[in-house]
């Protein structure tokens, strides 16, 4: 039995659980829909970051800061399978080596379609990119909302999660760590696409 099968399965015994019948009109796709929903969500599992990378890391003088910020990111709370998702930013000082402008949100990609905690898949992105691009240091802000936090439990609708993860120079000179974080919070958006 496929691993998708597998899960339908799985999403039929829970609906008999909570008390529904799955065979009713509005459920019967519904272990299917969710089995590939499931997936998708956490296909961060199936990518390899050899292929995600693929080559694009390159040789240069250029030695500023480099930032991609507001890259969304959806993810399932580890705890409770619910959603949580909102901006990553990232930051860097590269030493020799640029990485390809789409490669950064693909790590953020590959890290947050996996179940997690916010904080876990901060340090993530940060180590992984330190670790490909070998740079002076490294910088990521995350901010997050949590549906574990919303729709249960103390159900407070505007609270937002904010980590960080410094490297390197972000971490050891007041200064980088200073400049990455306001060029992510001061400048607006230039491109209104």
């Amino acid at each position: 039995m496929s691993v998708e099968k597998k899960i339908e399965e799985a999403i039929r015994e829970i609906l008999r659980f909570i008390g529904e019948d799955p065979k009713r009109e509005g459920l019967k796709n519904t272990p299917e829909r969710t089995a590939r929903m499931y997936l998708e969500l956490c296909s961060g599992y199936s990518m390899n970051l050899e292929d995600i990378v693929n080559g694009a890391v390159f040789s240069s003088d250029y030695s500023e800061m480099v930032i991609v910020r507001g890259i969304d990111f959806y993810s399932l709370c580890e705890h409770h399978l619910l959603p949580f998702f909102g901006k990553v930013h990232v930051g860097y000082v590269p030493d020799g080596k640029l990485i390809g402008l789409s490669k950064i949100p693909r790590i953020v990609e590959m890290f947050s379609r996996r179940l997690q905690v916010q904080e876990r898949m901060t340090v993530e992105i940060a180590e992984t990119l330190m670790s490909v691009v070998e740079p002076l240091g490294v910088g990521v802000v995350v901010e997050g909302y949590h549906l574990c936090t919303v729709m249960r439990g103390v159900r407070k609708n505007n609270a937002h999660m904010v980590t960080s993860a410094m490297l390197g120079a972000f971490r050891k000179d007041a200064k980088t760590r200073s400049e990455f974080l306001r060029l992510i919070n001061e400048h607006p958006a230039v491109l209104n696409i």
